[in-house]
């Protein structure tokens, strides 16, 4: 893999994900929530205090969506490693999976575990760890939203040829 041209592609896509229409107007709110301030204390002048909890905390919740995005890309990158062996196995298994979702889908039956959903109330996160909480469950709630960048990441993770060159994609 020639990661002189790929780190900069991924850092790239990285960036398209995160001014996606999905993303990028959700930033306001989130770091005002995690900072514990509003977005009106952030644009007077005079809180210079606001405006370095909310920095401290864009900081923490970054290192909690990257760590997420990151252990995806060493996993990938070491499952597929692994996985080279058994790709005959497998190419079956992902057809007999997808042909069970495509049945779903079409209402031939219902998969109920599909339509279940979790969800965890906070009323606010504690301290600037709680930033990093955030960070991670934002990596985890909107990934379906940057799924075609992060797949495409991922999959690069997964055939690269070291699991550090995987690392070093996701965290580009």
């Amino acid at each position: 893999m020639d990661t002189d041209v790929t780190l900069p592609a991924a850092a790239f896509a990285g960036v398209l994900s995160f001014l996606s229409p999905c993303v990028l107007p959700l930033v306001p709110p989130y770091l005002t929530y995690i900072a514990g301030t509003t977005i009106e204390e952030l644009s007077d002048e005079g809180i210079s205090s606001a405006r370095r909890d909310v920095a401290l905390s864009a900081l923490l919740f970054v290192a909690g969506f990257s760590t997420v995005f990151v252990a995806l890309g060493a996993t990938a990158s070491l499952f597929g490693q692994i996985i080279r062996a058994y790709l005959d196995v497998l190419t079956w298994v992902a057809g007999a999976g997808i042909i069970i979702m495509g049945l779903h889908f079409l209402g031939a039956f219902r998969l109920a575990f599909l339509y279940r959903e979790k969800r965890v109330q906070v009323e606010k996160p504690v301290g600037l760890w709680g930033a990093y909480v955030m960070g991670l469950a934002f990596a985890f709630g909107w990934t379906p939203c940057i799924g075609p960048m992060l797949a495409s990441i991922l999959s690069l993770a997964a055939t690269a040829e070291t699991l550090r060159s995987g690392i070093a994609l996701l965290t580009a």
